[in-house]
């Protein structure tokens, strides 16, 4: 589970332990908080407040460390990022070149992966409400594949690859009613949750769908939930899986291939965060000897550690209890307002080791009284407007879910690459905003008076 909003401050990681624990991050005595290298304060002062960061090499190093976990059992696996974790072309750039395809859930995500020059063959489509437009477009570049999440979602499959004079291939995704032991709302694979196919339904689904003309088949697909943590959820599901094959299979039917889903967690807190050995070991034990295509789709465990929010403090106030109260906002990191969740706060000041300490609440801007991003979490004492704070391990489900609300335009963004870096979003401006709405013209022509 995700942990609370309030902290215990008897079991909070230090600022020494979250700095031990993220090797991209570093306390220099002169700049501050480094990541990859480079002063945040450097970069706050050219960009400004808040502002997403993401560090390439950490991308990279994590991006080779998972194929190396499944090469280390010589267990050929492919790997689709999953974009709806992080979906800027400059991440998606980096995956490709480190031989990654991505999994994506909508027609815009497939036309982020394209544009980021992600070959088709590369593509895996999942998603519980896949729009016939999205199909076609799906179909008409032949992606690898389309993660059929319904019986009738997979008969309208059929019916538009049959308008496009295309086949299809297809998975079905199977629902195997395992509870990932995670948040309840990033729970994915339990009886009741909205996803997938009833695992002894597909069975026979995958038996009638061999009489389809316009589809085709090609395995099945699971994704059991976020931020896992251990390999017993993982084992379950996966075993359900393998079973499912060789009935299948004994039915008289070919599965070609089985999609592992994602959901490998990562530490925030003081979770004992699994290794990819440790899911490579699982994948190996139960569906190793299947004779199969394998494939993983890991989101949050390549891109959480990647990216930061760097965030300057408005104001403290004085109170019962202390707050905090920064320029970055709900609207920027909704995790902590929608899964309680927990990130690592940081001073940037070369200071902010060794100063004394004090509980505060730390909040944002918006009118929201949900506007929280932690309870009684130590800062230093002598916390002050203008000082940086950095909110660690936001790079999953940080700028992607960001809004626009409170008329509080998106963040920019920057890439930290090899000691360099530059912007690769810039700050919306509240002109941007406005310029993309429209007044009709009978309501501007309308009398201005009340008469």
């Amino acid at each position: 589970m995700s942990a609370p909003l309030p902290s215990d401050p008897a079991t909070d990681p230090s600022f020494r332990d979250m700095l031990d624990t993220r090797p991209s991050l570093t306390m220099d005595a002169r700049d501050g908080l480094l990541f990859e290298g480079v002063p945040l304060h450097v970069i706050a002062a050219a960009v400004g407040t808040p502002c997403w960061i993401t560090g390439a090499e950490t991308l990279r190093h994590r991006a080779k460390a998972l194929r190396a976990a499944f090469e280390a059992r010589n267990l050929p696996v492919n790997l689709h990022f999953a974009m709806k974790s992080q979906d800027h072309q400059a991440t998606l750039t980096i995956l490709r070149q480190c031989g990654y395809g991505v999994d994506i859930v909508s027609g815009g995500e497939m036309q982020r992966a394209l544009h980021a020059g992600i070959q088709p063959s590369g593509i895996v489509f999942s998603g519980v409400g896949k729009s016939d437009a999205e199909l076609r477009a799906a179909i008409e570049h032949d992606i690898a594949q389309v993660n059929v999440e319904s019986v009738e979602e997979l008969y309208r499959l059929d019916e538009i690859a049959r308008a496009c004079g295309r086949v299809a291939r297809a998975a079905l995704r199977v629902n195997p009613d395992v509870d990932a032991d995670t948040h309840d709302k990033i729970s994915t694979g339990r009886a009741g949750d909205k996803f997938g196919i009833e695992h002894r339904r597909a069975v026979a689904l995958y038996g009638e769908a061999a009489r389809l003309k316009n589809v085709r088949l090609v395995g099945l697909a699971v994704h059991l939930g976020s931020q896992m943590l251990t390999a017993g959820p993982f084992r379950e599901g996966y075993m359900r899986l393998a079973d499912m094959v060789r009935e299948i299979r004994a039915a008289g039917h070919t599965v070609e291939a089985v999609d592992c889903g994602g959901g490998l967690g990562i530490r925030y807190r003081d979770e004992i965060a699994p290794s990819p050995d440790m899911l490579a070991g699982v994948i190996a034990e139960t569906l190793g000897d299947l004779d199969v295509r394998l494939s993983i789709e890991p989101g949050r465990w390549l891109s959480a550690p990647t990216g930061l929010l760097l965030t300057r403090v408005i104001e403290t106030k004085a109170g019962n209890p202390d707050f905090v109260v920064l320029d970055a906002a709900m609207n920027d990191l909704a995790r902590p307002s929608l899964y309680e969740s927990w990130h690592g706060i940081m001073p940037v000041a070369p200071n902010g080791l060794t100063s004394p300490t004090k509980l505060w609440d730390i909040v944002g801007p918006v009118c929201e009284s949900s506007d929280i991003f932690a309870r009684d979490r130590a800062l230093p004492a002598d916390t002050k407007r203008g000082d940086l704070i950095a909110l660690l391990d936001t790079g999953a489900y940080g700028a992607v879910m960001s809004s626009t609300y409170n008329s509080r335009p998106f963040a920019a963004q920057v890439l930290i690459d090899n000691g360099k870096w530059d912007i690769i979003r810039q700050r919306q401006s509240v002109a941007d905003l406005i310029a993309a709405e429209t007044v009709p013209e009978w309501l501007t022509a309308a009398r201005n008076d009340h008469g």
